[in-house]
């Protein structure tokens, strides 16, 4: 059953509003950074290396394995990590939007209140026995569908662009797995100014699509 429920977490039609957040990327199209396929492509794979791959994923791992008390300091050090309103409010909404959506389900038992998605997420994929090797691919290729669905929007680019982006990105996916596992609290860093740069710009954007 943990494929399964980890197919379910990873699932685009996941009723969390993750579709509706561009995390900078709407900004950076809008300023010609991101124009086209390997612009695109490049902004993505930057992400995953930086924030993702070596800040998000290990964090999430960590969270796997915390009890409560652990993990509401590394929920607070998450927040603590969003560089802008828009961010904050993203994590917030969606772990409220996740823990509703698992109340619904019966499945919210062990799982904290009030928390960012990151933590809920972890909790869950922890609850359901989902290996962390298999849970961080889940986050990271769920996060790399919804930025590449994102980029056909707003460029725009078309499906196969997508699918070339996609297939890039799987394939950097596992060695940064396999890296954040290894990574310990003190060398882990989302140290990335320019897409810090590119949020908080995005919240004062005239024309926008998407709420971050």
């Amino acid at each position: 059953m943990s494929l399964t429920r980890l197919l379910q977490l990873a699932s685009p039609t996941l009723p969390v509003g993750a579709y509706t957040y561009s995390q900078g990327l709407e900004w950076a199209v809008e300023a010609g950074t991101v124009k086209d396929e390997a612009t695109a492509s490049r902004w993505i794979s930057d992400q995953l290396e930086w924030n993702l791959g070596r800040y998000e994923a290990p964090l999430l791992a960590r969270m796997m394995a915390a009890d409560e008390a652990q993990l509401a300091e590394l929920d607070a050090q998450y927040v603590a990590s969003r560089e802008t309103a828009e961010l904050r409010a993203e994590t917030l909404q969606m772990g409220h939007s996740l823990r509703r959506l698992i109340g619904d389900l019966g499945e919210n038992s062990g799982v904290p209140p009030r928390l960012t998605f990151a933590a809920v997420w972890s909790s869950l994929a922890a609850k359901w026995q989902i290996e962390p090797r298999d849970a961080l691919t889940a986050w990271l290729w769920s996060w790399a569908e919804n930025q590449t669905m994102a980029a056909l929007k707003a460029v725009p680019l078309g499906q196969a662009a997508g699918q070339r982006i996609l297939l890039e990105m799987g394939n950097r996916i596992p060695t940064l797995v396999e890296r954040a596992l290894q990574l310990n609290e003190d060398n882990c860093s989302n140290f990335a100014p320019g897409f810090a740069i590119a949020c908080a710009r995005h919240e004062t954007q005239y024309s926008r699509l998407f709420r971050s």
